[in-house]
């Protein structure tokens, strides 16, 4: 029998080593911690992304990292009862647009007709 092998894909639940990943951090007291996400359904995972860029774009320029190999993130998150690994995740929601200059300096809402009064006291 000749068995063609084939390039594809590994699927998403298969672990394969993904080699060197950018991981988001926070700092903390006693210095960097993994951050944690949560997926659309709820079940937590540790997060990692393979270029820069692709970490700023989802999280901002401004997100500090560390540089860990995939088995060394799955090892700090295990002893958590995280098993999920998401690579290069993309953001889900549209980004804020901000508002206008003349829109920032009101301080009610737009919903608020006219600025809140303070109630007359009640006879006892």
């Amino acid at each position: 029998m000749n068995r063609r092998q084939t390039c594809e894909d590994p699927e998403p639940s298969e672990r394969v080593p993904a080699g060197h990943l950018l991981v988001p951090v926070r700092s903390g007291p006693l210095g960097h911690a993994v951050r944690v996400f949560r997926t659309p359904l709820g079940e937590r995972t540790a997060v990692a992304f393979t270029t820069e860029q692709r970490l700023a774009a989802v999280l901002s320029p401004a997100q500090p990292w560390i540089a860990l190999a995939e088995p060394a993130l799955r090892a700090l998150t295990e002893p958590l009862g995280i098993t999920a690994l998401t690579v290069d995740p993309q953001l889900a929601a549209p980004a804020p647009t901000p508002l206008p200059d003349d829109r920032a300096e009101h301080t009610s809402p737009s919903w608020c007709g006219a600025p809140l009064r303070p109630s007359p006291a009640r006879a006892a």
